[in-house]
């Protein structure tokens, strides 16, 4: 017995209902009979001239190579984009997306938060104006079907074998990391090849890699082509680090901060600290206006805001200097701390920023983190 959504084979997960046999590994997206077969929904004709797109700057001639290749390859292949952070993987997909979509091929952005869903939706609407473009995420599934879906991975249940090409982005990254579910449902949605976007793939990944089970396209620079900002590290008691991080504030105070902690207890104690000194916000899973936290410090050209890894990933600041608290924590692993530093120097106006992790001793996470930049800064070089 194999669940068809989710690809489960384990006897102890399939229960016999009144109307039959199904599985409880997916129970969460609706309940999926085992003997009723699954079927792609019908969707309309991809609309002409959807492919046509307009793109706000011309991509540098390193994005416009990988772009490209990664249109060609993958026509027969999974691809790995294995770019840095900020270095425009979503505009390297454009000519991917503008040939399947001339080709009339069903293609999908699959994100995992909500607020990046609408925004990103919003922007490819942008670069393609004559497409027909919809998020689908929690508050927007009264539409399913258009040229271009960009969605949330727990809605690609709604798509059995329906896309030919399927986009996903961050996928060693929450909800993805260590869901099963999540990626098999992923695999079910797509009938072609994928294409996952991460400046830090995981091990599964990298072994698919390595297997040449996937092709792997890499780029260490960003579009403006300024190295990557590489952290600096400070190691001491817990008193030396926060004297350390309120003059990393008053230092950078013309600059928006971004401060993160490993968990949300500290964050809010953290927050009560320095709203005492300091106009600022928290951010963690648990902040219920988190979308409307997020707009008011982008709003501001010099505000404060202490996050957990909540917002290590699809949220860029402008301008924005970043600092780790307690970077030796056990709650960050090397991906988390290429992250966040990762959100530093995207732009064009501020390419450089600064970076600082505070660590009470010393950390092999930290130090191979700040050994990966300096290695993705030399590649560049070379």
């Amino acid at each position: 017995m194999k669940c068809p959504r989710c690809k489960n084979e384990d006897p102890s997960w399939f229960y016999k209902g009144s109307k039959g046999w199904y599985c409880r590994r997916c129970i969460s997206f609706s309940r999926v009979l085992i003997e009723e077969e699954m079927k792609p929904i019908e969707l309309e004709e991809i609309r002409e001239g959807s492919e046509e797109y307009v793109l706000a700057y011309p991509l540098s001639e390193a994005q416009e190579r990988i772009g490209r290749e990664c249109a060609q390859y993958s026509k027969t292949s999974d691809i790995l984009l294995c770019c840095c952070c900020g270095s425009g993987k979503t505009e390297m997909t454009v000519y991917t997306i503008a040939e399947a979509l001339k080709m009339k091929q069903r293609i999908c952005f699959a994100i995992s938060r909500r607020q990046v869903v609408l925004e990103l939706a919003q922007r490819l609407q942008e670069i393609f104006p004559e497409a027909d473009v919809i998020a689908v995420c929690g508050g927007h599934t009264d539409r399913l079907q258009a040229d271009l879906i960009v969605c949330t991975a727990h809605q690609l249940y709604r798509y059995f074998q329906v896309f030919d090409i399927l986009i996903l982005d961050e996928p060693d990254a929450f909800p993805f990391k260590g869901n099963p579910v999540l990626h098999a449902i992923a695999d079910t949605s797509c009938k072609g090849h994928k294409i996952y976007l991460t400046a830090t793939p995981d091990a599964v990944l990298r072994q698919r890699v390595l297997d040449k089970e996937m092709l792997c396209l890499t780029l260490n620079q960003r579009p403006h082509g300024h190295p990557l900002p590489v952290p600096a590290v400070r190691i001491g008691p817990t008193v030396y680090l926060f004297v350390s991080m309120i003059l990393w504030i008053l230092r950078h105070r013309e600059h928006p901060r971004m401060i993160f902690v490993p968990t949300i207890a500290k964050a809010n104690a953290m927050g009560r600290i320095l709203k005492v000194l300091f106009h600022g916000y928290v951010c963690t899973s648990k902040t219920a206006d988190r979308d409307e936290v997020i707009q008011k410090f982008r709003s501001e050209k010099a505000g404060l805001i202490v996050a957990t890894t909540v917002l290590e990933r699809g949220v860029t600041i402008p301008g924005v200097d970043v600092c780790v608290w307690e970077a030796d924590s056990p709650v960050f692993d090397e991906a988390s701390l290429i992250q966040m530093s990762g959100r530093v120097g995207r732009t064009f106006h501020k390419p450089d920023g600064d970076c600082l992790f505070l660590l009470k001793q010393k950390s092999l996470l930290a130090e191979r983190c700040v050994r990966k930049l300096k290695e993705a800064n030399r590649s560049c070089d070379a």
